[in-house]
């Protein structure tokens, strides 16, 4: 058991939201959305893109554009996920490091007061910056909201001392301290992002967004994939 968190960031995968052959899945987005909806704290969420456009696997396109382009897809993401989530009776505001008339602008002061009333805050752009990924935006956002934890949420159990794809021996490691995460060069999250977070004393947690009642068991102080702190 770890201390239980009053403020939460989710940093969701765009590739939680995807349908098999779709960029969206109406059930995985109400499954992640009801999840979030029902476990009483103050969530922000960080949205990538993946689902849509992934920048540094886009070699048919500029890295930059297609970077920026990334970041207008998280944009889409947000508007998706705030529909849902106002649907289930949630109050929901989304600020965009990207400039759009659907948006607000990121401010850290008013999302932090629109926590304070149970707002779902909904972080889209990732930095407004190419070259810079939706991981190193969660751990800015995370910060500047005065998060309690940070949490990553994809579709792996948490970081492993091996790729468990290609090796059955491959062990899930419980915690991991910053340094050992930064030496080992793990490629679940981005290095940045853990610098960041090691700077600011922001704990990581990493996990599986699949596994039922993930949400709640971390919202409750349990640990349910890797801690890095």
């Amino acid at each position: 058991m770890v201390d239980k968190p009053k403020r939460i960031l989710l940093k969701l995968s765009g590739e939680a939201l995807k349908g098999e052959d779709s960029p969206f899945s109406p059930v995985s987005l109400h499954r992640i959305c009801e999840s979030i909806a029902s476990v009483p704290v103050e969530w922000a969420i960080v949205v990538g893109g993946g689902n849509l456009i992934r920048g540094a696997r886009s070699p048919w396109l500029d890295r930059v554009e297609a970077d920026t382009m990334g970041m207008l897809a998280t944009v889409l993401n947000a508007l998706a996920v705030q529909s849902c989530l106002v649907s289930l009776g949630q109050s929901v505001l989304i600020q965009s490091a990207v400039d759009t008339q659907l948006t607000r602008p990121v401010s850290p002061r008013q999302a932090q007061a629109a926590l304070d009333k149970k707002t779902i805050v909904i972080f889209a752009g990732g930095t407004g910056s190419p070259l810079v990924t939706t991981d190193t935006a969660a751990a800015i956002r995370a910060v500047s909201i005065e998060a309690d934890l940070l949490i990553k949420g994809s579709n792996v159990d948490g970081v492993y001392d091996g790729d468990p794809s290609s090796d059955p021996s491959a062990r899930l490691i419980g915690e991991l301290s910053y340094d050992e995460f930064l030496a080992h060069r793990y490629r679940v999250m981005d290095q940045v992002a853990v610098e960041i977070c090691r700077e600011h004393g922001m704990p990581i947690e990493v996990f599986n967004l699949e596994r039922p009642h993930a949400l709640a068991s971390i919202a409750s102080g349990d640990k349910v994939g890797t801690r890095i702190h």
